[in-house]
């Protein structure tokens, strides 16, 4: 499986791959986005089955990346790992379609609880 890490901050990047890795999800293509458009069209370029999306980047934030994605009829699994946590951002990730919503800090036991059932 493809998996898209969006994220506008290339340490969190690496630490969610590293996350994955100690997760046990080491043996999937593991892509990046710097930003919301990047992820956006890579998206449509990369097909991944599953995106790791920041909330709040440059150029289009991860619920426009999403709500973008679900109007063009794209129903890749997407969802979020973001330091901001408020009721309001997890009912708009859940109306626009978002398979999980993780809070930083996470751990790979938070990542295996929630990708496994996804990445099996």
């Amino acid at each position: 499986m493809k998996i898209l890490i969006a994220d506008d901050s290339r340490v969190m990047r690496q630490i969610v791959v590293r996350t994955l890795r100690q997760a046990g999800f080491d043996d999937h293509t593991l892509v990046e986005a710097a930003d919301g458009q990047q992820a956006f069209d890579m998206v449509n370029d990369e097909k991944p089955d599953l995106v790791i999306s920041d909330w709040n980047m440059p150029h289009m934030t991860g619920i426009d990346v999403l709500r973008q994605l679900r109007a063009a009829g794209n129903q890749v699994k997407f969802g979020f790992v973001t330091s901001e946590s408020t009721p309001e951002m997890k009912t708009a990730a859940e109306a626009a379609g978002a398979a999980f919503f993780i809070v930083k800090p996470f751990t790979a036991e938070r990542f295996d609880e929630v990708f496994a059932p996804i990445l099996g």
